[in-house]
């Protein structure tokens, strides 16, 4: 980095490269640095439950160590086969348990980062608890490696749940299925890690284009899957008593539940892999949004009714994560067309306006959302990220042409 700053080189971090919004790719010509060969585990502390590791550890493999031990990793993303632990960082990824454990802001104890001049930022933490001045870890979480490099982070890690149960549900509507959403968070309170949603487009192109069955045999607009993990017994017979109830006053229509692993795991591939059943379509414009959840679905069937007359759309689908505003919208198309992801942009990103959302939940605003960035950010909280950029990075070296328009490079 400090060759690169000295010499004017503009620099683009790469990680996994997983997100979809840009930030990871080079726009011009960028040196890419990739992070891919910084991938040890520097240390596991099984009594407090700490991860200390270098940036370029593939996130499944952390996963397999820290299970070794008896503990989660609070993050799991449908990519963990290939995104890295320094990547989710720098666009403090949620993925499916954020109801239960949060996002990365909230898990990373400390870090260390490299500044545009080379400087090395040891701010390796592994306390939970440091109250000493200015909690400088945040400057580099979701900054998209645009104020400094993520090289190591410590993560704090849960106990492994002894007893994990799933469902898998049929509803007739949406507003059926916020009305279960309540019933999960009174009944299930602190054991419920997971509250999925996925509409019949998806599982349909799942099912044609995977082949993979959905444990349930009657169509439905709606499909939920909820997951409890705790270290308590009988999860199980308790989510299933909660739905058969739920069935009687005809808030859901139908339910399969289970709690053995092989069977959790073919229900959770269902949603794991819906977006690459859209991707045998073609091509997918993938959109990562958060929303009100009074309004969280209105925006695909708005999509749907202002793209009925394409004759090349597959699919307008979505799916996400209920317990914490995330969807994530997609068309399927057979091939790119630039005219009509301009169709679609402005339609998507002026209903996220309005229903004073956010453009981006979990992948980052990278190059590809950064001119709507002012739609969900006031002017002034973008001045002072402009200030802190230009403070920290004052030749724009680091990721330019990414997450704020008009940053000098």
């Amino acid at each position: 980095m400090k060759y690169c700053n000295d010499r004017n080189i503009a620099v683009c971090p790469q990680a996994g490269n997983t997100c979809i919004s840009g930030g990871s790719v080079a726009v011009f010509d960028e040196v890419v640095l990739s992070m891919q060969r910084m991938n040890n585990i520097i240390d596991f502390d099984p009594v407090s439950g700490v991860l200390v590791c270098e940036a370029g550890c593939v996130l499944e493999s952390l996963m397999g160590h820290v299970e070794g031990y008896g503990h989660i990793m609070p993050l799991d993303l449908g990519s963990k086969g290939s995104c890295q632990i320094g990547g989710n960082v720098s666009t403090n990824a949620g993925g499916i348990r954020v109801i239960r454990y949060g996002t990365l802001q909230g898990c990373v104890l400390g870090l260390e980062a490299v500044t545009a001049d080379g400087s090395v930022l040891d701010c390796l933490n592994t306390m939970r608890k440091d109250n000493t001045g200015y909690h400088l870890k945040h400057l580099f979480i979701g900054s998209e490696g645009t104020l400094g490099i993520v090289t190591k982070v410590a993560i704090m890690c849960p106990i492994l749940p002894k007893n994990i149960s799933v469902a898998f549900i049929g509803l007739d509507s949406y507003k059926n299925v916020l009305k279960l959403f309540s019933i999960a968070r009174e009944e299930f309170s602190e054991t419920l890690s997971s509250f999925e949603i996925m509409d019949n487009t998806i599982v349909t192109a799942v099912e044609k284009n995977l082949k993979l069955n959905c444990p349930i045999q009657n169509v439905h607009p709606f499909y939920v899957l909820i997951e409890l993990a705790t270290s308590r017994p009988n999860v199980e017979q308790h989510l299933t008593n909660v739905l058969e109830k739920a069935l009687y006053e005809s808030i859901i229509s139908d339910a399969t539940t289970t709690d053995k692993m092989s069977s959790i795991n073919n229900i959770w591939k269902i949603r794991e892999r819906a977006l690459e059943s859209l991707m045998k379509y073609g091509y997918v414009y993938a959109y990562d949004i958060s929303a009100p959840l009074h309004c969280f679905f209105d925006i695909v069937e708005i999509l749907k009714e202002k793209l009925k007359s394409a004759v090349d759309c597959e699919a307008v689908c979505g799916f996400g994560h209920i317990g914490d505003g995330n969807l994530h919208l997609n068309v399927a198309t057979r091939e790119y067309d630039e005219n009509l992801s301009r169709i679609i942009e402005p339609i998507v990103y002026d209903w996220t306006s309005k229903c004073q959302g956010s453009i981006s939940a979990e992948h980052g605003i990278g190059a590809i959302k950064r001119n709507y960035l002012e739609r969900t950010k006031n002017s002034q909280a973008l001045a002072l990220m402009k200030t802190l950029k230009h403070t920290m990075d004052p030749k724009c070296i680091l990721n330019p042409y990414k997450v704020l328009a008009s940053a000098k490079t």
